[in-house]
């Protein structure tokens, strides 16, 4: 699964992607994390499943949404007390519940 961590300047997103990698290895799943900002999702020319939002973008949300529909992924706001995840596990969590529920779909 290829996630991407957006936030405004693509600091928060990255320790959120570093985070979430290790819970990922941690927990045997195979993920692909990787961060940046809003721009970096309409340059991206390699498929993302989930897009993860920071909580500090929700007014923009819709926006993302959009833009991570065209390129076939979805898009989730993270909670506003995600960057205290400091192993990672909750934001794996978020993103194994998001990707079953687009599955389901």
């Amino acid at each position: 699964m290829r996630i991407l961590v957006v936030c405004g300047a693509g600091a928060s997103s990255t320790f959120v992607a570093q985070r979430l990698r290790s819970a990922a290895v941690r927990s045997g799943a195979h993920v692909d994390v990787a961060a940046g900002t809003e721009d970096t999702l309409a340059g991206l020319t390699e498929p993302v499943d989930i897009v993860l939002v920071g909580p500090h973008l929700e007014s923009e949300l819709e926006r993302i949404r959009v833009a991570a529909a065209a390129k076939h992924a979805i898009a989730v706001l993270l909670p506003p007390d995600a960057f205290e995840d400091r192993d990672g596990s909750r934001i794996l969590q978020i993103v194994t519940a998001a990707r079953a529920a687009s599955v389901a779909e």
